[in-house]
């Protein structure tokens, strides 16, 4: 029941704000913060009642929902989905307090995110395959309208890019699920969606490869790989800076989450004959992007492609399949989503003081703004993975995991390291130190207590889990044992049901 009301609690808050008169656009404000921080709440809540050491799914609901279809509204958290329930949680009232100022249709917009954030967060706790679907396809309803509403002057064109593009992803995953369900009716007599039941199920190693590949359409889009990411930066440049948070900050996890709770489990030999392919794209990912970041004169841009050239890293460690790189993964989606979040929050500071976010009209802001400059260099060194910081632990562990797999492509990943620490250093060079370039840059004000508020949660996320990360690390390891164990028991070319794993015995 407390699952259950922490993913539905935002929708019902969305329903309440369009209920208000529209004379009420400050008292909307309000409610919207009200139910996003008694999301995160619950969030904590389930955080705290969480069994650590438990490999299963906790916490859940399991009821018959459309028994001749064989579809449950099953939900659940494991050491995989809480990670991203609490960043979800975390990111949803920042956002609200960073859309406080917004002028148009607020009531509108609020109510938006708050159905955005049930719908991520259904995405990371649904266990039966078609509930998981609706899931999917439900956060690209209000992503659309906020990025083609209230988004910049080529709205339209990145809202219908990013729509078309997630969209026909998401339909030839439908058609991977409804193939598994049909495989279940054949083998037992009934269809069904359930998660653990068709983890279960024996499927042959070619049934499984085709089945892989139509869940990869999805997930390489959402996530997104090279060269399916054409739609993320016209997206998250256009889009208003809060939707751009969660857009990045826990969308993008929708992919990487997919191939690591689905495409692993369900299909084990197809994801090792898959393999070489997967660490192939996302090294390429890696520096390709940032290659490309290390070019963008606007900052909002450079940010975006970084983002993508940084996700990279986590399908290395998933695909590695050992502890380390999954337990890496998981815990760079939480540390990715943090800091891409104060990215992209104090690029929406800078815009709103200087109008824009082209580097080569900016310069000397440090003294201005010193103390946003001083919450944007603690960023900064975070997402280049300075030891302390909560980048360092994400990208360290899937490069070991990498590293213990496939050592050509760790050490060519490593090398998006190196870029990444010069595009990010140079950028903040040229913006926060130097010359002031502009009247307007030289006027501007620091950072007020609303900004605050939303830069101090940051701060201390990236601080706590890069010098503490182990509350976390022990909550991941027993769900990334399990993955790891699924598919060291599957080679290709032999049966692709996965055997449980086994009791370890005891040392001697």
């Amino acid at each position: 029941m407390l699952l259950t009301l922490t993913v539905f609690l935002p929708l019902a808050g969305a329903l309440v704000l369009l209920c208000l008169p529209r004379a009420g656009q400050g008292l909307a404000r309000w409610v919207a913060l009200a139910f996003s921080l008694a999301t995160f709440g619950l969030a904590v809540a389930l955080a705290i009642r969480f069994q650590i050491g438990e490999p299963g799914f906790q916490l859940g609901v399991n009821a018959s929902w459309v028994r001749s279809l064989g579809v449950r509204f099953r939900l659940g958290v494991d050491g995989v989905s809480l990670p991203l329930l609490l960043l979800t949680a975390l990111l949803a009232p920042l956002a609200v307090v960073g859309s406080w100022r917004m002028r148009d249709r607020p009531r509108s917009y609020l109510a938006l995110l708050l159905v955005l954030e049930t719908a991520l967060l259904g995405v990371f706790v649904a266990l039966d395959l078609f509930l998981f679907y609706i899931f999917w396809e439900a956060v690209l309803v209000p992503s659309y309208f906020l990025v083609g509403s209230w988004g910049g002057e080529r709205r339209i064109y990145a809202a219908v890019k990013f729509f078309v593009y997630t969209l026909l992803g998401g339909l030839l995953m439908l058609v991977g699920i409804v193939g598994l369900a049909y495989l279940q009716a054949k083998a037992t007599g009934s269809p069904s969606f359930d998660y653990e039941a068709l983890r279960d199920l024996g499927k042959d190693p070619v049934t499984q490869r085709w089945l892989f590949a139509a869940f990869f359409a999805a997930f390489a889009i959402k996530t997104p790989l090279v060269p399916l990411h054409s739609w993320l930066p016209d997206t998250y440049v256009e889009a208003p800076t809060t939707t751009t948070v969660l857009l990045a900050g826990v969308m993008s996890k929708m992919g990487v989450y997919g191939f690591l709770r689905f495409s692993l489990p369900l299909f084990p030999d197809a994801a090792h004959w898959f393999q070489p392919l997967m660490l192939t794209l996302a090294v390429v990912g890696i520096l390709y992007c940032a290659l490309v970041a290390a070019g963008q004169r606007d900052f909002k841009r450079l940010v975006a492609y970084s983002s993508v050239s940084h996700l990279g890293f986590i399908v290395l460690g998933i695909f590695a399949f050992n502890l380390q790189g999954l337990q890496g993964g998981v815990f760079y989606m939480v540390a990715h989503g943090v800091v891409i979040g104060g990215l992209f929050f104090v690029t929406g500071m800078l815009q709103a003081r200087s109008g824009t976010s082209e580097m080569a009209r900016l310069g000397g802001l440090q003294r201005t703004m010193p103390r946003m400059a001083g919450v944007m260099l603690v960023i900064t060194l975070a997402a280049v993975a300075l030891p302390g910081l909560v980048g360092f632990i994400g990208e360290f562990l899937t490069l070991i995991g990498a590293f213990l797999t496939n050592r050509a492509a760790a050490v060519l990943g490593a090398g998006g390291v190196i870029l990444g620490a010069v595009y990010m250093l140079w950028a903040y060079q040229r913006m926060w130190q130097g010359t002031q370039r502009g009247e307007p840059n030289r006027g501007a004000s620091d950072l007020d207590g609303r900004e605050w508020a939303i830069v101090v949660p940051l701060l201390a996320a990236i601080i706590a889990l890069g010098i503490f990360p182990r509350p976390l690390l022990e909550r991941i390891e027993p769900a990334a044992k399990r993955v790891a164990q699924i598919t060291a028991d599957a080679r290709p070319g032999q049966s692709g049901r996965a055997a449980p794993a086994p009791t370890p015995k005891p040392t001697p």
